[in-house]
């Protein structure tokens, strides 16, 4: 879970919501025009209480019935007007306000691809997930309604205080006695619902981390039968989440008390010095049923106050969540923009001086990877071997950039990777992982996404056969079956057979394995061997292994240890020659002379 969650001590509700101006420029003149005809249509509503004062003073003061019929024509009109008009500001914000939501969740998607590895290591997916689902919804919902009404019922009530005023000034102070008390309310309630709404939004990703954890890991779980355990956490925080919500209510119910109460009172007051002031003759009968009428019509103005706070504290915390992911820096296409003065133009992939030490780790201490010089020479291919825990994954995660070195450079064909543009990069270096990871796409999909553009059913066949993946022509709808969610569908060795023919398909010039063959069994292993020989002869390609079949495929062995290449040369060599590499390959539990992993390296 990331440690950036923003603190609202003083933070600005405004000045968080204007950052969303740039989204909502394209859309402005429909947005603006909205709020004009909204201000029109509540301006309307107030014409009724005049209306009212009229037939008050006129028709009804003379009994004269034409009149009184003629008054509710009005009444009826200015009603389908008001009605009609709401009616059009919601036409005209519905369809624009969706185009900004589509357009800022594909903005974040966008966002997502191009930030590092790192960052995805330290976020929670169900932080990320929150932020492109719930957040955006508030965010939409802010736009189409809290921001348009919060501008148009200032305006009405603005317009009805300069009514009720010109109607009666004495009964308008009276109306206006409450306005103090309630604007200081709502200034304390915007602090403290600031707080509670970030907190309540957080617990929303937390739980949607669980909940999807969950999904992702339930054969763990079953297999494990720890329901019980897991529903348990999930209850732990499913009930913090609906502390604070609760908390979000009683905040809401003491403002929307405060606001509701205190103009109801001064309207009582108002009713009962009107009646006081009809009854001795300074005050018409109509101009009192004006007053009451324009003051009943800014009740919903007022009382809305509180839930339209409410609403735009929640969107300017969503807001915050937003750009805390989009103002994160993304992956830097590269700042080498020459080959570095006297150096030798060596073919291959070769590590030159590389350290490494992850973002997070404490300054002061030793760098994972440290002084690494290797040369892996053009069409060679060089198995790396080391005890668990000491960098072999991440060593070989340098070389298409999901991580970025400390010090240190790696070229290819002599060529700084620094320099390169990373779509470039990652076009001529193709990786298989150990973990191997398939989408919810059909089985050639997952497998062409490894090619370029243009790579049709012959390169898919091909690299199906590398993998001894045929298992896929067999399939309920061969390779076009659907592998669902994280290709669990699939066995681990079908998965990790797809995963390689991903990496094979493209013909790539530099080819990086992570114990490619873990999850196969003997007699796949060894077929997916003699035809991986076939593919490393004509590639340049590095190898993490971790058995003795797999060192075979390659030409040479580097031994990494202690953040460093201890010795390279071929496996017969080695185990004749290196003590710490003959025990790794003998599979004996421990290390010699007891000699402990420096910790997890990840």
């Amino acid at each position: 879970m990331p440690t950036t969650r923003a603190t609202t001590e003083d933070r600005s509700a405004v000045r968080t919501l204007l950052r969303l101006w740039p989204y909502v420029r394209p859309v402005r003149a429909r947005l603006f025009t909205a709020a004009f005809v909204a201000i029109v249509a509540s301006c309307t509503g107030l014409v009724i209480p005049l209306v009212l004062k009229w037939m008050v003073d006129g028709p009804v003061a003379d009994r004269d019935p034409a009149g009184v019929w003629l008054g509710a024509l009005y009444l009826f009109l200015l009603g389908i007007a008001e009605a009609v008009l709401f009616g059009i500001r919601r036409l005209l914000v519905a369809r624009p306000l969706s185009h900004v939501e589509a357009e800022m969740r594909a903005g974040l998607y966008r966002r997502l691809q191009r930030l590092p590895v790192s960052f995805h290591d330290r976020w929670a997916s169900g932080q990320l997930l929150s932020r492109g689902t719930t957040d955006l919804m508030l965010l939409r919902m802010f736009l189409a309604f809290p921001l348009t009404f919060l501008l148009v019922n200032g305006v009405t009530i603005f317009v009805g205080v300069v009514i009720m005023l010109m109607q009666d000034w004495v009964l308008g102070l009276v109306i206006l006695g409450p306005a103090v008390p309630v604007m200081w309310t709502c200034v304390v309630f915007e602090r403290r619902y600031a707080e509670v709404a970030r907190r309540a939004q957080d617990q929303v990703g937390d739980l949607t981390t669980v909940v999807e954890e969950s999904v992702l890991g339930i054969r763990i779980i079953k297999g494990f039968g720890r329901h019980r355990s897991q529903a348990r956490a999930f209850r732990e925080l499913s009930g913090t989440l609906r502390g604070t919500e609760l908390r979000k209510a009683r905040l809401l119910a003491t403002i929307w008390g405060v606001i509701v109460t205190l103009p109801e009172v001064a309207i009582g007051a108002a009713l009962v010095l009107g009646a006081l002031r009809v009854a001795d003759g300074q005050l018409s009968a109509g101009t009192l049923v004006a007053f009451l009428s324009t003051a009943l019509a800014l009740r919903w103005p007022v009382d809305s106050i509180g839930f339209l706070l409410a609403m735009s504290q929640e969107a300017a915390t969503a807001t915050e969540r937003y750009f805390e992911v989009m103002d994160e820096e993304p992956e830097s296409t590269g700042v080498v923009t020459e080959q570095r003065a006297g150096t030798e133009k060596v073919r291959g992939l070769r590590f030159e001086n590389v350290r490494f030490r992850y973002p997070d780790a404490p300054p002061d201490s030793a760098p994972l990877l440290d002084r690494i010089d290797l040369h892996v020479r053009p069409g060679e291919s060089m198995a790396l071997v080391g005890a668990t825990g000491s960098g072999k994954t991440t060593l070989t995660a340098l070389i298409p950039r999901l991580h970025e070195l400390t010090s240190g450079h790696i070229t290819l064909d002599g060529v700084d990777i620094a320099a390169m543009p990373r779509e470039e990069l990652r076009a001529k270096v193709a990786v298989a992982f150990e973990e191997p990871t398939l989408f919810s796409a059909s089985v050639g999909e997952n497998v062409l996404m490894g090619a370029a553009d243009g790579a049709g059913e012959a390169d898919l066949d091909r690299a199906l056969a590398v993998a001894q993946a045929e298992f896929a022509h067999a399939l309920p709808q061969g390779t076009a079956t659907q592998v669902g969610e994280q290709g669990l569908s699939l066995s681990g060795g079908q998965r990790q057979r797809l995963a390689l023919a991903r990496a094979v398909v493209g013909r790539p010039d530099f080819l990086v394995l992570d114990d490619p063959l873990s999850a196969l069994d003997v007699h796949t292993e060894a077929a997916v061997e003699a035809a991986l020989r076939h593919v490393l002869a004509d590639t340049t390609a590095l190898i993490v292994a971790h058995r003795p079949s797999t060192v075979l495929l390659a030409d040479r062995v580097a031994l990494l240890s202690g953040g460093r290449i201890a010795a390279v040369g071929t496996h017969q060599e080695l185990l004749r020659t290196n003590a710490e590499y003959a025990h790794l390959m003998s599979g004996e539990e421990g290390e010699p002379g007891e000699e402990r992993d420096r910790g997890d390296h990840r």
